[in-house]
């Protein structure tokens, strides 16, 4: 449990820190928020104040304050610093050591880490004032994520969105993991996302896979120093951008079956957490298949995709292999058939029909299969804390 400090600034994507609020919460962690004035303009200082049950440090100079100190109370308390959204305001005047308001007097007091998050106009974060700002504060050890490409608030395409609320979460667990390195040296392969089978140009059979989970284990392993090749399907969440984690994207099973193939030799791990599609239409209609009159209904002939996972692990020397298992009945029995057929080292079983976990959740609840032992049960939690946990049994076995 560690004590965050949320520093909220004047953007528009002031609102998204309430979930950020609550995620670190479920994560056990106790929250508490500064804002500056022009920050309470998109949102009230009250909102926060409800969801952290702790007043929110809004000016110094408030009467009820006179006897203490109050940014420095906050700065002495804090373990890490968040500035979300952070203005290109906020950034000059901590690179400047500028502390004219609540929240830049409590950062230039703090002495944890701190993570800055960019929110701001494209031509405001390419300025050359901006970007000198910015390397002073990464000099100085500040953590500083980078704004995302997107339609902007004035109505235009640019760099200066921010990062999304499951990216900043990633990355404050980063900062409060203590980083070992137990996987230098190891190559991990590892499938992300949905598969999707054509049924014709515009149609194709797919499901409801974000790719969190996948794209968390990539993490998780690069964190620990392994090398990552992440082959993803279709996500509903930004990639990483990490120098240790190569991207190939594909889009059916046959191409997530190829690049498997071509790449499970050079690798000592493969976790295949991809959402793959079981069937496939067996012909693919070369045009768009028209709505009409005549054919209310429309029947579609399937077959077997690739088995995967049995057809790598077949072929395993000294791979270790994980497989998922995402179930909506009898999951210890199906979980540990999968085991068995597909060779696989260890399943990873979740019930996709739980609330709460599972596809397109922040959260999963896992059970651990492996030969010759008692299924173990991991309690619900994130799926950035299921795979810093997953990535850590594996190190021990390999």
């Amino acid at each position: 449990m560690a004590h965050i400090t949320i520093h909220v600034t004047g953007g528009i994507a002031s609102y998204k820190i309430i979930s950020l609020a609550r995620q670190l919460q479920r994560h056990g962690d106790q929250v508490r928020v500064a804002m500056t004035k022009a920050a309470t303009n998109f949102i009230t200082p009250t909102t926060f104040a409800a969801l952290t049950k702790s007043s929110v440090l809004t000016d110094l100079w408030l009467p009820q304050q006179k006897a203490s100190i109050p940014h420095v109370e906050l700065a002495d308390w804090t373990e890490l610093a968040i500035v979300a959204p952070a203005t290109a305001d906020i950034i000059a005047k901590m690179a400047n050591g500028i502390a004219d308001d609540a929240v830049s007097a409590t950062l230039l007091a703090t002495s944890a880490s701190k993570v800055v998050v960019p929110a701001m106009n494209s031509h405001m974060w390419d300025n050359a004032a901006t970007q000198r700002n910015i390397a002073q504060l990464k000099k100085d050890g500040v953590t500083v994520m980078e704004p995302t490409n997107g339609m902007l608030a004035e109505g235009y395409a640019g760099k200066g969105r921010m990062p999304d609320v499951d990216s900043i979460f990633t990355e404050v667990l980063r900062q409060l993991t203590p980083t070992t390195k137990t996987l230098t040296g190891k190559r991990f392969l590892i499938s992300a996302g949905g598969t999707r089978e054509a049924i014709d140009p515009v149609r194709f059979i797919g499901n409801y896979s974000s790719g969190k989970m996948g794209i968390a284990l990539a993490q998780a392993a690069a964190d620990a120093g392994a090398a990552v090749t992440l082959i993803v399907g279709q996500t509903t969440v930004p990639l990483p951008n990490e120098n240790k984690i190569t991207i190939i994207k594909v889009q059916s099973t046959q191409e997530l079956a190829d690049q498997i193939a071509a790449e499970f030799t050079n690798n000592d791990v493969l976790i295949m957490a991809a959402a793959v599609a079981d069937f496939q239409p067996l012909n693919r209609a070369p045009q768009k298949i028209k709505k009409t009159e005549n054919n209310d209904e429309l029947v579609l002939r399937l077959k077997k995709t690739p088995d995967i996972l049995k057809m790598v692990a077949a072929h395993k020397q000294n791979q270790f292999v994980v497989g998922f298992a995402a179930e909506t009945q009898q999951l210890i029995d199906n979980a540990n058939k999968k085991l068995v057929s597909k060779n696989a080292d260890l399943i990873v079983a979740n019930n996709v029909a739980t609330a709460g976990v599972g596809f397109g959740s922040d959260d999963n609840e896992v059970t651990i299969i492996e030969a010759n032992q008692v299924p173990v049960k991991w309690a619900k939690m994130s799926k950035q804390q299921v795979a810093a946990q997953l990535i850590k049994l594996i190190a021990t076995k390999i």
